[in-house]
């Protein structure tokens, strides 16, 4: 009894069923889920309103995170852009506001198309990192928040009628090119071998206003080629800095044709100083754009052009002000990052002393346009030479006459910035200057 009381059932045999099978379950109790049931109904829509909630989460969350600023900066090459837009008044918006058109359509395709950009990240870091005409900032992106009614910048001075130019096809970053980051491109300062200087002090310090203002040299450089017939804006390039192929180890410089430009460039400088201003489309007179800047009196005397010498040289500071050649010429030259830093907030300094004056004056293409000939105040040369003792009796007045002589021959290997002539005083005066 015990036996067959504690005695177990045998359980039947399970069978195994095949994968197919059991997929075949499945579909058949989908199949048999009765459908017309509101309920069933009902379950289904949030089931799948739940997978799209996780997968669209997940997705959307992703693409937020690709296009903040903490992403862009992830990598290393792009730490100077970083540094700058964070040192720049578009730091608080986002990257992407700028740099994709409105829109979820362009915001994928814009996704696509950087896809390169990790490639180029993985097979080597680009030696600079430049905009391509087919990226350049759309005028559509700036008018997210600007208006294209203004007529006149916020400091009162400048006029510049912007609707006019958007309506002529004119992309804002012709004008606005250094706004976010400095025109960093186009300084060669972003290049691989400086990126590690790019910290946040520095960066304060290199964001100067004269690169992220509109540069006066791309109106002059406009105007004039607008005067001439031409629309430069239509090729997208000429408004980008110069270009770097991605991997490329060499950088492209601004100033292969230095010589042939700057001399383009002050022959419009001196036409835009009250010469150029009858039987032309747009006069380059200060006043044409300018309410409060205007042509300075002294410089509306006569024989200014030949008696500003010693004005210049007391004036040093306030001349170069307005005449410093990066201010009227559209191309910016390469510069050194390591010198920029060292100077106080990266702003050129002008010393009051002699060496200083020299120096400053002598580099100023302005200065050089002129200067690079023989000044008419010197006359015949035979005359000058028995005459010219009463324009240099006093101190003063022989440092005037430094400016583009030097008192002793000039050596290859001198540091101090090269004369104009190669006419020195002592080549005459061997025995030395009367007082000395």
């Amino acid at each position: 009894m015990r036996t067959l009381l504690f005695r177990r059932k045998k359980k039947p045999p399970e069978t195994e069923t095949h994968p197919k099978e059991k997929k075949k379950s499945l579909w058949r109790r989908v199949k048999e889920i009765d459908w017309k049931n509101p309920v069933n109904r009902w379950k289904l829509l949030f089931a799948t309103l739940a997978l799209l909630i996780v997968g669209g989460g997940g997705f959307g969350g992703v693409l937020a995170f690709t296009n903040s600023p903490t992403f862009c900066k992830s990598c290393h090459e792009m730490q100077p852009e970083f540094a700058t837009f964070e040192a720049s008044a578009h730091s608080q918006i986002s990257c992407v506001q700028c740099h994709i058109q409105p829109g979820a359509v362009n915001m994928l395709t814009h996704k696509m198309k950087s896809m390169k950009e990790v490639y180029y990240h993985l097979t080597g870091i680009p030696e600079q990192i430049v905009q391509t005409p087919g990226e350049a900032i759309p005028n559509i992106s700036c008018q997210q928040c600007h208006t294209t009614n203004r007529l006149v910048t916020a400091s009162g001075d400048l006029m510049v009628n912007h609707k006019k130019h958007i309506d002529e096809g004119i992309p804002c970053i012709t004008c606005h090119a250094g706004v976010a980051h400095g025109k960093i491109a186009d300084r060669k300062l972003n290049t691989e071998k400086d990126r590690h200087l790019w910290t946040a002090d520095n960066a304060e310090k290199l964001m100067t206003k004269e690169y992220m203002d509109p540069n006066m040299g791309t109106c002059i450089d406009c105007h004039d080629k607008v005067n001439k017939g031409q629309k430069p804006w239509e090729d997208v390039a000429y408004s980008l800095p110069r270009q770097v192929e991605h991997g490329s180890s060499k950088v492209e410089t601004a100033d292969a044709n230095k010589a042939e430009n700057t001399g383009k460039s002050q022959q419009i400088i001196l036409q835009a100083i009250g010469m150029q201003h009858e039987d032309v489309k747009l006069s380059m007179e200060c006043s044409t754009c300018h309410k409060e800047v205007d042509t300075p009196a002294t410089h509306k005397r006569d024989k200014w052009k030949v008696q500003h010498g010693e004005t210049a040289y007391k004036n040093v500071d306030q001349c170069v002000n307005c005449h410093k050649d990066t201010k009227w010429a559209k191309e910016v030259q390469p510069q050194n990052i390591q010198t920029l830093i060292n100077h106080s907030e990266g702003k050129e300094q002008h010393s009051r002393s002699p060496e200083e004056k020299r120096s400053t004056l002598r580099t100023n293409e302005f200065c050089n346009a002129c200067h690079g000939e023989r000044p008419p105040s010197h006359g015949d040369s035979d005359d000058w030479l028995t005459k010219h003792a009463k324009k240099a009796s006093t101190k003063p007045e022989k440092e005037t006459c430094f400016t583009c002589h030097d008192k002793q021959k000039p050596q290859p290997e001198s540091t101090t910035a090269k004369p104009p002539t190669d006419i020195y005083c002592q080549y005459c005066h061997r025995t030395g200057f009367k007082g000395e």
